[in-house]
């Protein structure tokens, strides 16, 4: 049990982590009404992984989490939208955006397996 908690917490960091990387990044950007559209969005949906993630970890229920989990993982594969909107809008900042679309890929992937394997523990 104690290694399960630590995965928890440290997919708690990181999804932190990746919300705050995507705000300095946001930052960072030329302020104009496309940028300040995409980076709203791409704030938002970033900042929601994490927090969808901490609210599935205190779920009342098996369903709660599953659903928690689900929002989680919606808001990464938006949050990875966004990015590519700006990595469009903003050619110099390309590479930044390869590793923070990556970040949200691996992330977006981890939340699918924890679901995945939670489905399949719910059925036995």
């Amino acid at each position: 049990m104690h290694g399960e908690n630590n995965r928890v917490y440290d997919l708690e960091e990181r999804t932190s982590e990746y919300a705050k990387r995507v705000i300095r990044l946001c930052r960072s950007l030329p302020q104009d009404p496309i940028n300040n559209r995409l980076t709203g969005q791409v704030v938002g949906s970033a900042g929601s992984t994490g927090a969808n993630y901490r609210e599935a970890n205190d779920a009342l229920g098996k369903k709660d989490f599953l659903h928690r989990l689900r929002i989680s993982r919606k808001e990464a594969k938006e949050s990875i939208h966004w990015l590519d909107c700006i990595a469009t809008a903003n050619p110099q900042v390309k590479d930044r955006m390869r590793e923070l679309i990556k970040e949200g890929n691996e992330i977006k992937n981890i939340l699918s397996k924890i679901i995945i394997n939670s489905e399949k523990n719910n059925k036995k």
